[in-house]
């Protein structure tokens, strides 16, 4: 339910009862991942989806139950052969829905947690907000008395890898048996687009739609007008080497960041490169012609850069769907990218085989987002 706190904390402090119906469980080929929410307000008004269609009604139905009567549910989904029209997933796989009543000041105001943990069984247990490990012991002790002294190690490395999951726990384990599920919220990855132009511009607009924090640098004062760019969350005028730099050394870097050098200008582009190429990005894009990067790849060894770390830039930038136009070029930018971060083929659907939603697909997108 983190994806929409904020609209939840504003709906109950307006007196309005919700539900939080989120994913607990997945199995075999679904479309959303675990911690997937659909927020249910006591009026009917409905804010996100669970799977685009197939569940959505009968979710519905069951999160005003759940208002009505302060008593949460799980219930779950899976494709019947037998009747394919009914309530299910046409996709041939499952999930389970965890429907959370919440009333009127029931959750805190304040910034949105970047994870919670709440209880699954046993009655109405709100979501806690944890952070640190001492967080989780008194989430623990509150939802669980007596757990046992593995449970926080489990969760521990669960928070600590940003997982959001379900650890159900035997009787050993608490002296009874219990569901405990952690969501996590992992902070928008990073975006920076070297070059300050039309490209740029269209980049800037597809990424903060994507969910990045989108940073625009040009070392020319001229081109940096940040009204050029309303979607990004900062214009800089900055040589592109050095903001790249910095964004390291501040730990802003990892393998869910892209950088995209949009520039045709030697100077800007080898040593921009050489530092995106070294730093811990999980993608680099250049934008140019094939020639261009044949001059760039003869350039960057000439300034020391491993074969290994040339290996990894992406140039000419984009997938082949004939893009022409800024925002054409953007939609096949981010379509390289989103099938690098799920190790994706980047083939057209209709040409392959096995499951569209595979688990290991949303697995490899989830760690790199």
């Amino acid at each position: 339910m983190l994806d929409h706190w904020d609209d939840v904390v504003s709906a109950l402090g307006r007196g309005t009862p919700c539900a939080a119906a989120t994913i607990i469980r997945t199995s075999g080929s679904v479309p959303r991942p675990a911690g997937t929410s659909m927020v249910v307000a006591a009026d009917g008004g409905v804010l996100g989806s669970l799977t685009g269609g197939c569940v959505e009604a009968a979710v519905l139905e069951s999160a005003l139950e759940a208002i009505a009567d302060g008593k949460p549910r799980t219930e779950s989904f899976g494709y019947s052969d037998g009747d394919a029209f009914a309530v299910g997933l046409s996709c041939g796989g499952s999930l389970d829905v965890h429907i959370l009543p919440l009333a009127p000041g029931s959750l805190p105001d304040g910034p949105v947690p970047s994870a919670v943990l709440r209880r699954l069984d046993g009655g109405a247990h709100l979501p806690l907000p944890v952070a640190t490990g001492e967080d989780l012991r008194n989430a623990l002790e509150a939802l669980l008395p007596g757990a046992g002294s593995s449970v926080p190690d489990q969760l521990a490395g669960m928070l600590a890898a940003g997982q959001t999951g379900t650890l159900p726990l035997a009787d050993g384990e608490c002296g009874q048996a219990a569901a405990l599920f952690l969501e996590c919220r992992a902070a928008a990855p990073t975006l920076l687009l070297l070059g300050a132009n039309d490209y740029s511009a269209a980049l800037s607009r597809m990424g903060a739609l994507l969910g990045y924090r989108v940073t625009v640098a040009d070392g020319r004062p001229a081109f940096t007008d940040p009204r050029r760019f309303p979607e990004a969350d900062a214009v800089v005028v900055q040589w592109p080497d050095a903001l790249v730099r910095a964004e390291q050394e501040a730990g802003r870097l990892d393998a869910r960041s892209v950088i995209c050098l949009l520039s045709h200008d030697a100077k800007f582009d080898v040593p921009a490169l050489a530092a995106a190429l070294q730093s811990g990005a999980g993608y680099v894009g250049a934008m140019g012609s094939r020639r261009t990067h044949r001059h760039r790849l003869r350039a960057l060894r000439n300034a020391g850069v491993p074969e290994a770390a040339l290996a990894r830039l992406h140039s000419p930038i984009g997938l082949d769907i004939g893009a022409v136009t800024p925002a054409e070029v953007a939609l096949s930018v981010f379509a390289e990218v989103t099938a690098a971060r799920s190790a994706a083929s980047g083939m057209p659907l209709r040409g392959l085989s096995g499951p569209i939603h595979s688990p290991t697909r949303l697995l490899n997108h989830l760690t790199a987002s």
